[in-house]
């Protein structure tokens, strides 16, 4: 099998792409003809060496294939050669062969193709998580979604709009107007409008019912001074610790610094409240998230929820992939197609 590799800490050129001996499924497990994997910005920071939970270096990551299952181990029945299926994987993604359990192997909706398949777990997922699973969104309410072009951000879009919630997106003011198309109520440039008084505005003082930050820094606590009473701070990432394509330990440090923290009667005075999620902390809840990831699909199916992607690359090219992911120049998903 092909698999790219990060070898060591540095900048998107030190992705390599080796062969490695196929695996075999294990009792219990499915192995996986990969068609799509997607790309996630965890990916990136374990390849700059900022993100603790990747595996020791050198090593495959990838959370997420879409794919066809071609080899089904012992105690396997409800899936067989040649089922279209979507995967999470526990890294190892960015392979043209995978093996997972059979339970986290879930069947492609039939009008979906693989690309657009691989963009949905991790994404909405994380979306899901914070919005219906914790956040409780509800018709009316006011969400902000930081980084609102990406493939977190456009999945809190539409989930959003399914269940009647207004967004207002932050991103480059090139890619406004799609949002806007999408359904966003209202845009904010962070690079050159100050959003929290953008917020401010936009609610007449008011302010927002949920936030959705993985900026990082000054933006989570700047993120808590948009809430309303009874507003939800949901942090997920921490996209500034990585401004550039090598590592900066003054840039990470400082991000960590800015980022401040939230004092227990600061929150009770103010009626907030601050979540923090992680889907790579969950995979003992493995049944829960196949229930969502239930959810998730049967809403795709009716066409609520169609995955966007931006930009497919070989997996020759990762190292293309990860560079354009992080100069932020996608509107969607970035995936690699074996």
């Amino acid at each position: 099998m092909k698999q790219v590799w990060i070898p060591k800490i540095g900048e998107p050129e030190v992705l390599e792409l080796r062969e490695a001996p196929d695996p075999e499924p294990a009792p219990g497990q499915v192995r996986v003809r990969v068609k799509a994997s997607g790309i996630n910005f965890a990916d990136i920071l374990a390849r700059m060496g900022l993100y603790p939970d990747a595996p020791k270096l050198p090593a495959v990551v990838g959370y997420e294939v879409a794919g066809v299952v071609d080899g089904v181990g012992e105690g396997v029945a409800d899936r067989r050669d040649g089922d279209r299926v979507v995967c999470t994987t526990r890294f190892g993604g960015y392979s043209d062969l995978v093996c997972v359990p059979a339970g986290a192997a879930l069947p492609i909706p039939a009008a979906l193709d693989f690309e657009a398949a691989a963009a949905i777990p991790v994404n909405y997922l994380t979306a899901w998580l914070m919005l219906v699973r914790l956040g409780h969104v509800q018709r009316g309410e006011r969400v902000l979604v930081h980084a609102c072009a990406g493939g977190v951000g456009l999945a809190a879009l539409q989930i959003c709009r399914h269940f009647g919630a207004e967004v207002i997106g932050t991103a480059s003011a090139s890619k406004h107007e799609r949002l806007r198309a999408m359904g966003a109520s209202a845009c904010i440039d962070y690079r050159s409008q100050d959003f929290l008084a953008e917020v401010r505005r936009l609610t007449d003082g008011r302010g927002v019912d949920i936030a959705l930050d993985a900026v990082g820094g000054a933006s989570f606590r700047r993120s808590y001074k948009s809430l309303a009473p009874l507003g939800r701070l949901f942090i997920f990432g921490a996209s500034s610790l990585a401004p550039g394509t090598s590592r900066s330990w003054v840039a990470a440090l400082s991000g960590l610094w800015r980022m401040g923290s939230f004092k227990p009667l600061e929150l009770m005075s103010h009626n907030k409240g601050v979540w923090g999620v992680n889907l790579g902390h969950l995979w003992s809840r493995a049944e829960e998230l196949a229930a969502m990831m239930g959810e998730i699909l049967a809403l795709v199916t009716a066409g609520a929820l169609p995955p966007v992607v931006d930009r497919a690359f070989p997996l020759a090219e990762a190292a293309a992939a990860h560079r354009y992911l992080q100069e932020r120049k996608n509107f969607g998903k970035v995936v690699l197609t074996p």
